[in-house]
């Protein structure tokens, strides 16, 4: 389920009231602690955090002209999900939140790739994300992108 929205504003004013205020509290843990230099956006039908064009004109690969994507937020149709690229392209910060995550949460972690889901609104991990995103600055994630991604 994708939420059309215009932008960022207008997206969180669309979220379903059992999760609004659980949504808005990822967001603000997210956005409260991202090193300086992302920049907030819409993208692919969600909330994003992304490195801009005037910071790395190459931008995105798979979408060439758009700023190259870091975190995502969306409110799907059985959950919230958390898409954080860091941990799909650096095994040592994978690690690191697999360890973690069971220190702040009571429920199993459920997770693919990149996306984490949240499925109980009454057990999400503030903290956990907090420090999560403040584990990769601009200038990692390109370093990162750039020795993974772009061949």
């Amino acid at each position: 389920m994708q939420i059309p929205a215009d932008s960022i504003e207008d997206y969180l004013s669309k979220i379903p009231e059992e999760r609004h205020e659980v949504f808005k509290g990822l967001f603000n843990a997210i956005h409260d602690n991202l090193p300086e230099g992302f920049e907030q956006v819409m993208n692919y039908g969600m909330i994003g955090w992304a490195v801009p064009l005037e910071t790395y004109p190459a931008g995105y690969h798979c979408t060439p002209g758009s700023p190259l994507p870091f975190i995502n937020l969306a409110s799907q149709k059985n959950f919230i999900a958390l898409y954080h690229m860091g941990i799909y392209s650096k095994p040592d910060l994978l690690e690191w939140f697999v360890s973690e995550f069971p220190k702040y949460s009571k429920r199993k972690l459920d997770m693919g790739k990149s996306c984490v889901r949240f499925k109980k609104m009454d057990d999400i991990p503030f903290e956990l994300i907090a420090e999560l995103s403040k584990k990769m600055t601009v200038e990692d994630w390109i370093s990162i992108y750039e020795s993974n991604f772009k061949r």
